[in-house]
């Protein structure tokens, strides 16, 4: 009996040293962050808590561009934390919708998008959506391509690498027919 009440508090205390390495992982770590030129532009899932001050902090974050449609500002009150923290924090926010149905840009967006990345102001800039994937890795790729500091195939590997996936067919043929477009 007395080997049982040594091995409870041991297992507890494995338990409770697991969940708290869990929770600092977590608080510590910025979903699908991308770094794609340093000091220039960066990519990410929606921030939350603390992913505010790090980026602000440790990146020196001038600009906050979200591609998250109105339809998704509903969802966990994330667009008030954001919009709250960057007028506290003097960082300059943009809201630039793109559907999740339709994760390519239009041609607004993407002039609106190249116009902010031209502003030095707004540099360095975080571009954001729900799960910093689809949306983002096209806009930054538009970017990539229109700075023209990437080649059509440096893009599609950009895409590749932040949506952690292949391309699909629609995607590819818009990078292409916007490198015709130069």
């Amino acid at each position: 009996m007395r080997k049982k009440k040594k091995q409870l508090p041991f297992f507890l205390y494995i338990v409770l040293l697991a969940g708290a390495v869990f929770l600092l992982v977590r608080h510590f770590h910025i979903k699908h962050f991308n770094v794609i030129e340093p000091d220039v532009l960066y990519t990410s899932g929606q921030p939350r808590g603390m992913d505010y001050t790090r980026l602000l902090y440790k990146y020196n974050i001038g600009s906050i561009v979200n591609v998250r449609s109105a339809s998704e500002h509903r969802e966990r009150h994330w667009h008030n934390e954001e919009v709250t923290w960057v007028r506290n924090n003097g960082v300059n926010y943009f809201e630039l919708p793109i559907e999740k149905s339709d994760d390519l840009p239009d041609e607004q967006t993407r002039q609106e998008f190249l116009a902010i990345m031209a502003d030095k102001t707004n540099l360095p800039v975080l571009l954001h959506d729900s799960d910093g994937r689809k949306r983002v890795s096209i806009l930054a790729a538009v970017w990539a391509l229109k700075a023209n500091k990437y080649s059509v195939d440096e893009a599609i590997g950009l895409v590749e690498r932040i949506k952690e996936q292949p391309l699909l067919d629609a995607e590819r043929n818009f990078i292409n027919s916007l490198a015709q477009q130069q």
